[in-house]
């Protein structure tokens, strides 16, 4: 089958897929693709018996919420990201390198915190804890704790790494 000039697919009665076949192409189970599917990461259309049936290209969005969540990436992050793609049409190369530069743009920022907690793991976090000769200097008597709670030199937490907000948390056990 050719693409278009948009560089997409065009959409076959075939490309549906039932919800047995998507769990065997992506691995997870179906309390997790319905579980994604209420989250709104992914729709389904339903037959005249009220029976699921998935475009194909549900399955690359299953994929990337799976490497997403594989290298520890909130699941509100991701919909925040799929929030760029069409709701109403499989998307196209264009969509892709759209939400592709803005999720780089994520991950970047993401690396680059990772990064500081590695320089500062083995120095003064101000979590109050005064263990370190660094933290007595950079820290004298816990000065950081009027900053509020929590490793005050680290980044702060974005309001979906806590437990209440992260949507990942919430997910079945078998969501992959």
């Amino acid at each position: 089958m050719g693409t278009d000039v948009t560089g997409s697919v065009p959409r076959r009665a075939a490309d549906l897929l039932t919800i047995g076949e998507v769990t065997r192409r992506t691995g997870l189970a179906a309390s997790a693709v319905r579980f994604y599917e209420e989250q709104g990461l992914i729709a389904a259309e339903r037959t005249a018996g009220n029976q699921r049936r998935y475009h194909r290209h549900v399955l690359r969005r299953l994929s990337l919420i799976l490497v997403a969540k594989r290298l520890g990436v909130p699941l509100a992050e991701v919909a925040e990201v799929f929030t760029g793609l069409p709701a109403d049409r499989m998307p196209d190369k264009r969509d892709w390198e759209r939400i592709s530069r803005r999720w780089a743009a994520l991950l970047a920022a993401r690396r680059r915190e990772i990064e500081r907690l590695e320089e500062e793991l083995t120095g003064c976090i101000g979590c109050g804890c005064l263990s370190l000769r660094r933290c007595r200097v950079l820290n004298p008597q816990d000065a950081l704790a009027a900053d509020g709670p929590g490793p005050r030199r680290l980044p702060p937490a974005r309001p979906y790494d806590d437990d209440a907000g992260n949507a990942a948390a919430d997910a079945p056990k078998d969501a992959g």
